[in-house]
C-alpha cells in the first residue's frame, strides 16, 4: 500500500511517502503556500503522481491530549483531501514529531524538517498499525 503523509502548516506542509510492502517512509518535499493559501495545484499534482492507497495527515495536539490552536485549519485541509480526492484519510498524533525531527537533522539541512516529521508520522503509523 502506498502512503502520503502531510505535516501541515500554514506556510508549509511537510510531505512524506511510505510503502507498506517495504515498511519505508522518505521525507519528499516541502509544499509552501502563498499568502496562507494552500497550495492545492501542488498537493493535487503529488496525489497524481504517487496514487496513495492512504493520506496521513498529522493532528496537533496539545501535549495534554486537547487540539492546538491550528486544528481547525488541519480539519478543514482534512476535509478538503477527502473530498477532492477520495482517498481513505487518517489523522495522526503529530505531537513531538517537528522536535524529533529537529534532533535528527540537528548536522543536517534544516530546511526540509517539515518533510522529515511527515515521514515520522509514517512511522508512527507503521508502529500503531503493527506493520
Amino acid at each position: 500500500m502506498q502512503i502520503i503523509s502531510f505535516d501541515f502548516g500554514i506556510k508549509k506542509i511537510g510531505v512524506a511517502v511510505g510503502q507498506t510492502s517495504t515498511y519505508s517512509s522518505s521525507p519528499l518535499q516541502i509544499i509552501y503556500n502563498k499568502k496562507n493559501e494552500i497550495n492545492w495545484p501542488e498537493i493535487s499534482k503529488l496525489v497524481e503522481e504517487w496514487k496513495p492507497n492512504l493520506i496521513l495527515v498529522g493532528k496537533p495536539l496539545n501535549m495534554d491530549g486537547t487540539d492546538s490552536d491550528i486544528m481547525k485549519d488541519v480539519e478543514k485541509f482534512y476535509k478538503k483531501l477527502k473530498k477532492l480526492f477520495n482517498i481513505d484519510c487518517e489523522y495522526i498524533d503529530e505531537r513531538l514529531t517537528t522536535f524529533e525531527a529537529k534532533e535528527i537533522l540537528k548536522e543536517g539541512n534544516i530546511d526540509i524538517v517539515d518533510a522529515n516529521a511527515a515521514k515520522i508520522l509514517i512511522d508512527n503509523w507503521f508502529n500503531r498499525n503493527n506493520i
